[in-house]
């Protein structure tokens, strides 16, 4: 399935239970971990909470919530994209991986320990990391994990715009789209770029390939 943009605000106006095509087709799919990733042909990112208001983000990240999360891109990524064990990257959710403590302690509590348990189960996970240095080097990695939409987005999309895919892992079914919005003020003047889309198709056939 390749699915174009959708108007977030418009499902939202009629007050459904979901806020866009990932959660719409996890819920269909009877599935409760989808898991958004957003690749390019040079970095990969995945996000642990999807759409959803910045005041809730605390309260979403949890240690269970963390494993299952790496465990399912784990899998993903040994099974379609690569031919060794992958490299996580870890976000922190505070400001320098929370600063020892002092700047919030989720990194000591939740992310810490998840990903020490991770490790434990061999997973090459490390973190968590401070999201202002992280991506200095980014042949370090292969999927950085952020714990908030715009933790990661905003970096991948500043730098390869128009060649990201938007992938849901986990589900049953390949699904990519594309890695931008509607674009209403660009309707019919022939300024939008396709160029996303087609990537999301070709990804999409390589994944179904594979």
């Amino acid at each position: 399935m390749v699915t174009c943009p959708v108007q977030k605000s418009l499902i939202s106006e009629q007050k459904r239970d979901f806020m866009g095509h990932t959660e719409y087709i996890a819920k269909v799919l009877k599935n409760d971990n989808p898991v958004m990733v957003l690749a390019s042909p040079t970095m990969m990112t995945a996000l642990l909470t999807t759409h959803i208001p910045l005041a809730e983000v605390t309260k979403m990240v949890t240690k269970e919530k963390i494993i299952a999360v790496v465990e399912v891109l784990n899998a993903w990524l040994e099974k379609k994209f690569l031919n060794k064990r992958p490299k996580i990257a870890v976000l922190g959710l505070n400001p320098h991986a929370g600063e020892s403590g002092k700047l919030g302690q989720e990194e000591i509590e939740v992310i810490g320990p998840a990903i020490e348990l991770l490790r434990n189960r061999g997973i090459n996970a490390e973190g968590p990391l401070s999201a202002d240095t992280a991506f200095n080097d980014l042949a370090k990695f292969d999927l950085y994990l952020g714990m908030y939409h715009d933790q990661v987005l905003p970096v991948i999309k500043s730098h390869f715009f128009e060649t990201i895919v938007n992938i849901t892992v986990g589900i049953d079914i390949i699904r990519t789209s594309v890695d931008h919005g509607t674009a209403l003020d660009k309707a019919g003047t022939h300024q939008a770029s396709e160029q996303s889309l087609v990537q999301a198709f070709a990804l999409a056939k390589k994944l179904a390939n594979a």
